[in-house]
């Protein structure tokens, strides 16, 4: 993964905050670059009644090797542009699980 996805990566008290551009209702679900200063993430699942907020924090728990209660939606979520905390792992873990695909 380039080094400029730091840029997205905000070190916090005991985890990671992580900006995020979601697309949603995507093919194929992954990581596909970044968006300005976001990681650009593509989710199956539709934007309504939440289910790809749920989707999102389920793909990143999963990717990351954290239990889901250690992911939390901070802003946007009625947005593609979202903040998430990402708790118990350090910038420099989050780069190295998180694959461009």
């Amino acid at each position: 993964m380039p080094d400029d996805i730091k840029c997205a990566l905000t070190p916090g008290a005991g985890g990671v905050y992580i900006s995020l551009h979601v697309q949603p209702g995507a093919r194929k679900e992954g990581v596909t670059g970044l968006f300005g200063a976001s990681l650009k993430v593509a989710l199956k699942a539709p934007p309504v009644d939440g289910k790809a907020n749920s989707a999102l924090l389920r793909f990143l728990a999963d990717a990351l090797g954290v239990p889901q209660a250690g992911v939390e939606l901070c802003a946007g979520a009625s947005s593609r542009d979202k903040k998430v905390f990402v708790a118990g792992l350090t910038p420099e873990q989050i780069e190295q699980l998180l694959k461009v695909e």
